[in-house]
């Protein structure tokens, strides 16, 4: 079961979803519009290593936009921070998003209970296409969870990626014992 438009401004009113900035106008029927933020970044090493910390090079979308390129990945991050603390949260692309190429997440659409900051997206293209910072980009979905959360995820002693601040944050993969 998916949460309608009334049900997100009743959690956004009791504070079990929070999103900012939030535009009233963004709310969808069963969704709510979010936007690429003016950071992006890029990995440095053109092989990546899943046990080692692959770094990542931050840079600002200009005015003018910029040009992403097809088989190249790009760490982006949504314009909004949010926090989901009753909910499950899953982040879709936009048809308008798809329809221009854009693919924003590889997998990583699904948050957890207790997931705060802004959402960085795992960004490809399949022709090169003009990007800028503030374009919609994607669409938050909200679950109802059944049962109770024994550890929400901002209180998981182990969360790689809780309180991502407003730039991309590369994979942390290379915590994990494997």
């Amino acid at each position: 079961m998916i949460l309608s438009d009334k049900r997100i401004l009743e959690e956004i009113e009791k504070k079990t979803i929070i999103i900012r900035p939030y535009d009233r106008s963004k709310l969808g029927t069963n969704s709510y519009d979010v936007h690429l933020g003016k950071n992006i970044a890029v990995y440095i090493d053109k092989i990546l290593d899943a046990k080692k910390h692959n770094t990542i090079r931050h840079f600002e979308i200009p005015e003018e936009g910029y040009i992403l390129q097809p088989n190249e990945l790009y760490l982006g991050v949504t314009a909004e921070y949010t926090e989901t603390h009753a909910h499950v949260p899953f982040l879709e692309g936009k048809s308008s998003t798809g329809r221009l190429g854009i693919d924003i997440h590889a997998t990583a659409g699904k948050g957890d209970v207790g997931f705060c900051g802004h959402w960085t997206l795992e960004i490809s293209c399949k022709v090169p296409v003009r990007i800028y910072a503030g374009m919609p980009i994607g669409q938050l979905i909200y679950f109802p969870v059944e049962g109770e959360v024994e550890v929400s995820y901002d209180s998981k002693k182990n969360a790689k990626y809780s309180n991502q601040p407003d730039t991309p944050v590369e994979s942390m993969m290379w915590k994990n014992k494997f």
